[in-house]
């Protein structure tokens, strides 16, 4: 008893130490936080603020150029042809095109205080497509760039608006202003900051007070959110801001802007970036205040002035509310002042992948063991039901899936697929969308019950949702069943090549010898030699029928082998050349024609060992050393790992 209680003692007084250390981490790292926050605050007079800006001119740029700093900033790459933003990296994937379309025809030109500044961004998309993570990471990052020395804010200090103090110059000293700094200036002095100068520093310009701001959506600074409800209960107030009558009678009338609450979505913003949800769904007078904020950089709220503000504009909408919206003759001044930036699906079943690991990585089922290849079938069917049938090149989708995937599909080249992807502009508009499947793997995982599931389990969840999908027509659902059997064929030969992979001991060293002995013969035949025999020392002529085996892997006839054969020797000539190492995975075809050809020698053993429902010891000896292989090597579990061995058994057996 004494024992259990001095254990008991050491296992609480060890738990409250580490619990109690670890919590004074984290209460340092709060602490660290706060004098870091505290370090960058920052607060003085107009002239010290002028002094800041004549050494970075930078803290006055307008709001559409901190977006795209703040964008460019995170680094650019060219991949495939086209930038690669790294500031969208770990939430957007497959987008590099819409994205690079959206900075270059955008946010840079804007940035530059070209026309595009006076238009509001619109996204346009299918549903789940990236639309709102896009809009998303543009708050959050604005967020984290305000706590940046190139990304700094600065306004009026208590101004409600957080007013740009460059405002406070007058209009007949901006031009010489411009000529010392290079700096122009946009926007008047709101109504109560031009009350405030006259009533609280009596017209010195010089020292109204300026201070650093940090953007926050949560506190409504700089980031704004909008979203229509109910036409007839919702008021243009939650907007442009509304009267305070509590004040009234201190301050005598609707037009002293101390009796009014510059609180709206569009006051709230100004410095930063307004969300604008559901905008085509909004009642038109709430459009209105739109036309002038983006054309003339203002608005007008209560009895005053027009209300000056710098901020990016960004609404989203899907396909069909566009249509309607562009149809209504009535909406044509607001779509003239439009830039609409197309975000269609992802189109790379590789990235399509990453995108439902990382929803996944974000669920509570993270834990569960979703078994290789399992996600990347899903994706398979996915992209199937967003591409188009080429008419022009004779290609069926699933080359093109590969094509656009980024793997070599033999007869076609890069050219090749920027003239499908011209093809059809509006490809990747329609088709499953990324939250249907992850709904369908999550069915998947309960109804399962067990910790891990795999390919076949997702494909026959997605087959069973597609009754409930509100939006599928029969005609629809039956395409989509046959994409769903077209995702199992390319997971069958998956499941085949993974099984035979564990099968062949040591499988690149095998394949390696193989694809040796291979180029021996095709260099001697090509160059009418003989090979040396290095067990009899003999010269002997080319093995036409080891060469054979394998070409007849990849239906290469008796005619076209000669053909073939020049082809990889070129390869190969070609790879030296340019310094680089040839191995068998350097030529697609003599890649799969080298795999086959193994498979197919162990293809009985395979068989016999995996369908075996009583295995001797030596077949049940072979199977562990393949499941404990597959879990070791190629990131299955135990229970995924007998189910893939029992697949591939009946499949072999057919």
């Amino acid at each position: 008893m004494k024992d259990c209680q001095i254990s008991a003692y050491t296992f609480i007084t060890t738990w409250v130490n580490l619990f109690w250390g670890d919590l004074m981490d984290f209460l340092d790292k709060l602490k660290k936080f706060h004098d870091y926050e505290e370090q960058l605050k920052w607060e003085g007079t107009f002239a010290d603020y002028l002094e800041l800006v004549k050494k970075n001119p930078i803290i006055a740029q307008s709001a559409h150029s901190r977006v795209y700093r703040m964008i460019i900033s995170a680094g650019v790459s060219e991949q495939d042809g086209h930038k690669h933003y790294h500031f969208f990296d770990g939430q957007i994937y497959g987008l590099d095109e819409a994205i690079e379309r959206l900075v270059e025809e955008y946010f840079h030109p804007a940035a530059k205080r070209l026309d595009v500044k006076k238009r509001i961004l619109l996204l346009m998309g299918p549903v789940s497509g990236g639309k709102s993570t896009i809009v998303t990471m543009l708050k959050r990052g604005l967020e984290r760039y305000s706590w940046t020395d190139e990304g700094a804010v600065y306004a009026i200090k208590d101004c409600p608006m957080h007013e740009d103090p460059l405002h406070l110059i007058p209009s007949h000293l901006r031009d010489d202003f411009y000529k010392e700094t290079g700096i122009r200036i946009e926007g008047n002095l709101s109504p109560l900051n031009a009350m405030r100068l006259e009533q609280e520093y009596h017209d010195e310009i010089e020292k109204v007070k300026v201070e650093r701001i940090f953007l926050s959506e949560d506190k409504r600074v700089g980031i704004g959110t909008f979203s229509p409800s109910d036409p007839k209960s919702q008021d243009i107030a939650d907007l442009t801001g509304s009267i305070d009558f509590s004040t009234i009678g201190e301050f005598g009338s609707e037009s002293d802007p101390r009796a009014y609450r510059f609180d709206g979505e569009l006051n709230k913003a100004n410095r930063g970036l307004m969300e604008f949800q559901e905008m085509l769904k909004c009642d038109e007078k709430f459009l209105w205040h739109l036309l002038s904020l983006t054309q003339e950089g203002n608005f007008k709220a209560g009895r005053f002035a027009l209300i000056s503000a710098d901020e990016l504009i960004v609404a989203h909408t899907n396909e069909t509310e566009y249509r309607a919206f562009i149809s209504n003759k009535k909406n044509e001044a607001l779509h003239s002042r439009m830039i609409v930036m197309p975000v269609p699906y992802n189109l790379k079943v590789t990235d399509e992948e990453k995108i439902y690991k990382k929803l996944i990585s974000e669920s509570d089922v993270a834990n569960v063991h979703i078994a290789p290849h399992a996600l990347r079938t899903a994706a398979v069917f996915s992209i199937l039901t967003r591409l188009k049938e080429s008419k022009s090149r004779g290609i069926d989708l699933v080359k093109k899936m590969r094509l656009y995937d980024g793997e070599i599909v033999e007869g076609f080249n890069a050219a090749d697929i920027k003239e499908l992807r011209n093809e059809f502009p509006d490809e990747g508009m329609s088709g499953i969308d990324p939250r249907y499947v992850i709904n369908r793997i999550s069915s998947a995982i309960i109804r399962k019950g067990v910790p891990s599931i795999n390919a076949l389990d997702i494909l026959r969840s997605i087959k069973d949702g597609l009754d409930q999908h509100p939006s599928i027509t029969d005609e629809s659902r039956k395409r989509y069943t046959e994409f769903i059997a077209v995702a199992r064929r390319e997971y069958d030969e998956l499941a085949k090549r993974e099984v035979q992979k564990a099968f062949v001991y040591s499988f690149e060293e095998s394949a390696k010898t193989l694809m040796d002995n291979y180029l021996d013969n095709v260099e001697a035949y090509c160059n009418s030699n003989k090979i040396f025999d290095p067990i009899t020392g003999d010269e002997i002529d080319p093995d036409e029928k080891l060469m054979r085996s394998i070409e007849e892997q990849i239906g290469i006839s008796e005619n076209a082998k000669k053909a073939f054969r020049e082809e990889i020797l070129i390869r190969i000539s070609a790879y030296a050349r340019k310094g680089k190492r040839f191995n068998y995975q350097s030529h697609e075809r003599l890649k799969e024609a080298i795999q086959k050809k193994l498979f197919a020698d162990l293809k009985d053993v395979v068989k016999i060992t995996t369908s075996s429902k009583t295995p001797d010891e030596t077949q049940l000896k072979r199977v562990n050393e393949v499941i404990a292989r597959l879990v070791d090597e190629y990131g299955y579990n135990t229970t995924s790992a007998n189910e893939l061995l029992r697949y591939v058994g009946s499949l072999l057996n057919r």
